[in-house]
This record gives C-alpha cells, structure tokens and sequence, in this order.
C-alpha cells in the first residue's frame, strides 16, 4: 500500500475530527500552495517558508471562515514536501467544507499515517521515529512521554548509525582482507576485533534489557494482589481504580480468574492484577484461579499480599511468610480491614488500610512509588518499549555472538561475512534503512488518520 503511493498532494485534519474551538488542516504534496491559492483570499504563490497569513476561505464569493495559513516549503516542512496548515474554527461543518473545498482543486484525502510516512520516505525521520510519534500521541505519563521524546529526537537511531558503523567497518576490513588472501594479508588485528565486537554485543544487550522497564512503562508496572479467600483483594482493585470492576462477595472463591486494571500514580503507571484467593479447594475451576495466581505472581513486579484483620491473622501470616520464601521480589505485606480490629499489633511491616472505607489508600500508593524509583528513567535514556526492535535487537545479538564465536575459532572470513550482513540487515530494519511493503504497511497503517 505505502510503497505504492505516488507523489499526490493529500489532506486531512491533523488534529482530530471533532467539534472544537481550532481546527488545523495539513496539505502536502508538490501542489499545496497552488490549491491552497485558489481557495484563499490573497496570493500566497511567493510565500517565504515558515509566514503566516491571515484572511479568508472563499467559495466562490462566498466566505467560509476567517483563517491562518502557515507555509513550510519542501526540506523544511514535517514531510519534507511543500506543506500549507490551515488553523481554522472547530466546527465540524467548517472542517467539512474546507477538505472538500481542497479535494474539489486537486487534493486527496490521506491515507492514514501517511503525513509520517512521507516524511520517512523523504529523510525527515527514520523508521523508529516514525514510530515513536504514534508513542507521543499516546503517552499517559512522565516516563512514557521520555521514553517517545528520546526516540523522536534521535538517541535510538544516533545509539543503532554507532553500531552500524563499527560493523561496516569490521566488515570492509574483512572483505579486504579476502581480496588479498593469496598474499595472506591481515587488516586488523583479531583482538581489535573482538574488543569491537564485545562493545557491540554490550551495547545491544544493554538496551534489550532496557525493554524489561520499556514494556512496564507502556503497559504498566505489573502489580499482583495475593491472599487468602474473603481478605478484601478485589475491593482493593475496586479501590485503586475507583471503579467497581471485580465481584466482592463474601462468598470464598467469587474471584476464579484474574482481573487487572492500569492507574497513573505520580506519572508511573501500575497495572494492578486481582487474583483467585488462595486455599485448597476441590472445585476444577477455582484450582485453575488459584494456579493462575501463582502463574501471575511469578510474572509481576511486585507482589500486594493482603491479609485482614481477623482472628485467622496468624494464618494468613504462615501464608505471607511461604510467599516471601518463594519470591524473589518485592512483596508488600498489607493489612485490610484494620477499621474493624484497630488495636491489632503486627511486629512485621506493614501498610494498613481499610480498602471499603479508602483509608490508608494514599500511604499505600506511596510506598509503591517508592518501589518503583528506579522505574523513574533520566531525559537522555533510551529505553526499548517497541516488540519489533526488542525482536531485531534480539535477532542481532545472536549474530554478533556468532561472529565472536567465529573469531575465536578462527572460522574463515567469508563465513564471518555472513553473519554480519545479517546483523547489519536486522539493525537496519529498526530505521528502514532495510524495509519490505509488509512491514510499512503494518507500521503506518496503525496510524491515526491526520498522522
């Protein structure tokens, strides 16, 4: 679909079709600024990049709204291509009426993520900032904001041109070194090459790691909620979310599978999972809730093991203790129901709340902010957080160990040569220097219409 697209001009409201007090439409495409000119009370055939006009749009003697026209010519417009914005008024009916009005003298409707992809296309950006715009436009908090801002300003794509590079160069060594092989002549020394190659594979592995935090931060911190049966767990999820999304009955196993909901608490969010309470029961499918909450637990980040404040506390107690025997995790011991039993005294940890009367709530997402400080990334970090380049990166490290391995054993450099053109062509499918149609086409296809 995208690699087909030919050369048109396109337009389309960029900033969401809905009632509003501004509306900007984008035209772009060789012909903007001529079909923006015959739609618009004064000349703008002979405006400089980066002005502003004001005036109308007209149909025929008609005007349709006061507006202002913003020029950006060719290299130094978001596309790359001659670009005219129309700021106009929000109503649907204007918006209506000026994209008709632009199809009318030659436009097209845009296709939707194709204002990006034609700036990838033209140079502007490459592929992973393309990608991290669709991040931007879908960033909920602090963390995931950076994380995009980092992507789009360059710092993945500058970490991938270093990596690239010292490989081509590995590479143009070893090729030359064949050229020359009946005279048994040697470019590098092999120990220089292997420290290359170490700081490369450190490198990729440093930021595969960093898809760990990546995927918490555009999915959530996961956060499962254990304990026995009737503590008060999916009133807690209730709580947290300020919804009534789990059962509560007092009824033991209400809760057979598990339920999850994400909030944002100071700019990190956490993905908090209700699970099945924890007993021994005969019934096939509560002991199927119950293995998934172990399943759940083994996955998380950090564990909400809740007990109530009840006659069977020294239970629950034995029972927190296996759990933090079995994790290798944080584990949050948190006393519910303290409302009803006040004077209690508990000689472990603990946050105490009354998940029904939201006491202690506050306290408690505190302590979780405190967990997760290290979830907090710096404004230069690149942090992964997209499957596709965990998946190439993943792809180039086990080319990378292959060469070392080669090196090592003194594997001949034709053989060598392989593996990192396939390194090189897994690095350079995360920018686009290397793409298939299927792959723009999933790409820019999940863009929104505008983008």
């Amino acid at each position: 679909m995208y690699s087909n697209l030919n050369h048109d001009t396109i337009c389309s409201v960029i900033t969401g079709y809905n009632p509003s007090a501004v509306a900007v439409i984008r035209i772009s495409g060789i012909d903007a600024i001529k079909i923006c000119n015959r739609i618009f009370n004064k000349n703008i055939s002979n405006a400089k990049t980066h002005t502003i006009h004001f005036g109308n749009i007209m149909e025929g003697n008609d005007i349709i709204d006061e507006v202002l026209i913003s020029i950006f010519h060719n290299t130094k417009s978001f596309t790359g291509e001659e670009t005219v914005e129309i700021s106009c008024h929000g109503s649907l009916f204007i918006q209506n009426k000026i994209i008709n009005l632009l199809i009318d003298n030659g436009a097209r409707p845009a296709s939707p993520g194709e204002f990006s992809f034609r700036a990838f296309r033209n140079g502007k950006i490459d592929l992973s900032q393309a990608e991290s715009i669709a991040d931007l436009i879908n960033s909920e908090n602090a963390n995931s904001h950076k994380c995009a801002i980092n992507h789009l300003k360059g710092g993945f794509k500058n970490e991938l041109e270093l990596l690239r590079n010292d490989l081509i160069s590995f590479a143009s060594l070893s090729e030359l070194e064949l050229d020359f092989a009946e005279e048994d002549v040697e470019f590098a020394n092999k120990n220089e090459f292997l420290d290359v190659l170490e700081k490369i594979k450190n490198k990729i592995e440093s930021l595969i790691a960093s898809f760990k935090m990546g995927n918490a931060i555009k999915d959530g911190i996961p956060v499962v909620i254990l304990g026995l049966p009737n503590v008060g767990k999916s009133t807690l999820l209730n709580t947290l979310i300020n919804e009534e999304k789990a059962i509560v009955s007092k009824i033991p196993g209400t809760t057979r599978d598990s339920i999850e909901d994400t909030i944002i608490i100071n700019d990190c969010k956490f993905r908090f999972i209700d699970t099945a309470g924890i007993r021994i029961s005969e019934d096939e499918i509560e002991k199927i809730g119950i293995e998934k909450s172990f399943e759940k637990a083994s996955l998380c980040d950090i564990i909400l093991f809740v007990i109530d404040n009840t006659d069977e506390i020294e239970k629950q107690i034995l029972e927190y203790n296996k759990i933090k025997n079995s994790y290798s995790k944080p584990i949050l011991l948190v006393i519910n129901k303290t409302d009803l039993n006040p004077n209690l005294d508990i000689k472990l940890n603990h946050i105490s709340i009354s998940a029904k009367n939201k006491i202690g709530i506050s306290k408690l997402k505190q302590q979780l902010i405190l967990m997760t400080s290290s979830s907090q990334i710096n404004n230069d970090q690149i942090i992964i957080t997209n499957s596709r380049h965990y998946e190439e990166l993943n792809n180039s490290l086990v080319e990378v160990k292959e060469i070392i391995n080669g090196l090592k054993n003194s594997l001949s450099k034709d053989l060598l040569s392989v593996n990192i053109k396939k390194c090189l062509i897994h690095l350079g499918s995360i920018t686009g220097e290397i793409t298939t149609d299927d792959l723009l086409e999933n790409i820019f296809s999940r863009f929104c219409i505008g983008k």
